[in-house]
């Protein structure tokens, strides 16, 4: 499956954001060789998955293979004994503009740190998207912000490339 999104970091939380459904998600970055490992496992709620996600085009990261596999939470535990990389979260899933905005309010060493993703229908759909105004910068090119580089971080780590942007750590109410 080919996966168009746009990454956003957020400039503020909406009021109405707690009001949207969420869901907890933990995933695991498997070590796998690569600087920004592509191969998760994912606790989604109450689903599991493995996935893998690698780019259709060198250098475009809103294009994205997708390739997904459902697996069961025993599964999910015995992945969880491998060399992996850990990042948890919180992902509300706010109506926008006819469009849903999956808001990620990183939790533990990532606490402060909010991204948001839009995931679009066609290269059209995600060409002629406009940054709403709770966004503060696109950052779907940028390589650190990729989960496989969050992964197994604090906040401090990413914090010389968060300011390259003006971000400002944002706290929950």
């Amino acid at each position: 499956m080919i996966e168009l999104e746009l990454t956003y970091l957020a400039k503020e939380l909406p009021k109405d954001l707690f009001d949207s459904p969420s869901k907890k998600i933990v995933d695991l970055y498997v070590e796998n060789g690569m600087e920004h490992s592509d191969l998760r496992i994912r606790r989604n709620g109450d689903e599991y998955e493995l996935t893998r996600k690698r780019p259709t085009e060198e250098g475009d990261a809103s294009k994205q293979v997708e390739t997904t596999i459902p697996i069961s939470d025993v599964e999910f535990e015995s992945f969880s004994g491998t060399r992996s990389k850990v990042v948890s979260k919180t992902r509300y899933y706010y109506e926008y503009g006819g469009t849903v905005a999956e808001f990620d309010i990183f939790e533990n060493a990532m606490e402060g740190l909010v991204v948001i993703d839009f995931e679009f229908n066609s290269e059209l759909e995600k060409d002629e998207f406009a940054m709403p105004a709770f966004c503060l910068a696109d950052v779907t090119q940028e390589k650190f912000i990729a989960g496989g580089m969050v992964a197994g971080k604090g906040y401090g780590d990413l914090e010389e490339d968060l300011n390259r942007f003006g971000y400002k750590r944002i706290d929950l109410p």
